[in-house]
């Protein structure tokens, strides 16, 4: 069964909404800033990507709900509203079958800013002061859970949590979901809101997060000058359906999933398989069940961290996957505008790909000003690039050695 992406919607740094959050991704400038969400004097990372102007009541999230969400469901919350109003399915609601309509939604860590805040209230005030929600605002499926419960959707319910590579699994699963029978609509995608404390000193102990001293210095996909990524947020939704099912009710069509591929490295907690035998598997799947072969890919959202293991080795693994026509294919990392949205990165990038499908336009890999001499693909530094696309390749890569991949393609 054929599957298509009939709705959108984005909370990204580069805006709140699909349009938006395209526009800033063209323009190839940066989101990273100075962070404002805590004090950061102390740490080594000045510099994050935060969602700015973010106003859940502008999603139609009234106090009690935004009360009892953390940050990363109301960004779901927020990019599903959207998502919903572009598909259509407002319209056609009463005739849905609820049991065949489902969430599977990704997040790598969950409400982490509520767990600061309660554990301090428990350290500082006891453990009466804990919040009754605390459990249930901090899980990592309760972005998922609150998606259902919004849009009445009572099939499949289920959080992918793989790290980096949440979102891409999400969609991934529910991609075949539909292709193979079980669901005619899934609502997909990711969230992710850790720029906090906890989670920025974590990160940069473990020397993953920018060594940049300025906003356009953090993130640096494939740069020689590279020193680890940017800290982001924010949420993205794609609404899948199955063909036949967008057809008869006449929907609007942005893009079309046609292939998957899932592996894991079995190699190192978070440092990538140098020889990209995981990720370049990965790729080799999803291409395959495309039923296309690897000189079809006209374009590649790289995982492009900007830490200098990553890149290096996802170069390896497209050399792998798709041999001479490796030099043809046009590559780009948008997280040099956007920072990395962990957890929500894969759906961010799955969204900014099928634009980028629709029209035929190839983002820019932003301030990549000094290339690293080892990486020898066209990464579009600086500027996008017209060309026609009909197959696109997303990939992630997440810690502990988890790798996704999707095949969009032009819906013809």
């Amino acid at each position: 069964m054929r599957v298509v992406i009939t709705g959108m919607g984005a909370v990204t740094p580069a805006g709140l909404d699909i349009d938006s959050t395209w526009d800033r991704v063209l323009s190839g400038v940066s989101c990273a800033d100075y962070i404002t969400q805590f004090d950061h004097t102390e740490h080594k990372c000045h510099f994050a990507c935060e969602v700015k102007g973010f106003d859940p009541a502008d999603f139609g999230m009234d106090f009690k709900t935004q009360k009892r969400n953390d940050r990363y469901t109301q960004f779901a919350l927020a990019a599903s509203e959207m998502a919903w109003k572009s598909s259509g399915l407002e319209e056609y609601k009463d005739n849905l079958d609820a049991y065949r309509c489902g969430v599977i939604f990704g997040s790598g860590i969950g409400g982490i800013i509520t767990f600061e805040t309660e554990h301090t209230k428990l350290i500082e005030k006891g453990p009466s002061k804990v919040s009754p929600f605390f459990i249930p605002m901090m899980i990592a499926n309760m972005a998922c859970g609150s998606i259902s419960m919004r849009f009445k959707f009572k099939g499949t319910c289920y959080a992918t949590v793989t790290a980096c590579a949440s979102s891409t699994h999400a969609i991934g699963e529910a991609f075949r979901s539909i292709k193979h029978g079980y669901s005619d609509i899934i609502i997909t995608g990711g969230s992710e809101a850790t720029i906090s404390p906890v989670a920025a000193a974590g990160f940069s102990n473990m020397t993953a997060l920018t060594h940049g001293e300025t906003p356009d210095t953090c993130s640096l996909p494939f740069d020689n000058r590279r020193s680890g990524f940017t800290l982001g947020e924010g949420g993205a939704v794609l609404i899948l359906e199955s063909l036949e099912h967008a057809l008869k009710r006449g929907a609007k069509i942005y893009g079309e999933v046609v292939g998957y591929g899932s592996t894991g490295d079995a190699y190192h907690m978070t440092a990538p398989d140098p020889e990209a035998n995981g990720s370049a598997a990965a790729m080799r799947l999803a291409i395959e069940e495309a039923g296309i072969t690897p000189d079809m890919i006209d374009y590649i959202n790289a995982h492009g961290t900007g830490t200098g293991p990553n890149d290096k080795t996802e170069t390896i693994a497209i050399k792998k996957v798709l041999g001479d026509s490796a030099y043809d294919v046009s590559i780009s990392s948008t997280k040099g505008v956007t920072g990395h949205l962990l957890g929500a990165a894969g759906a961010t990038e799955a969204i900014i790909t099928a634009m980028a499908v629709e029209k035929n336009i190839v983002p820019p890999t932003a301030n990549l000003r000094e290339p690293d001499p080892e990486l020898d693909l066209d990464y579009t530094p600086l500027d996008p690039k017209s060309r026609e696309i009909t197959y696109a390749l997303s990939n992630s890569l997440g810690f502990g050695g988890s790798n996704a991949t999707v095949v969009l393609k032009k819906y013809i």
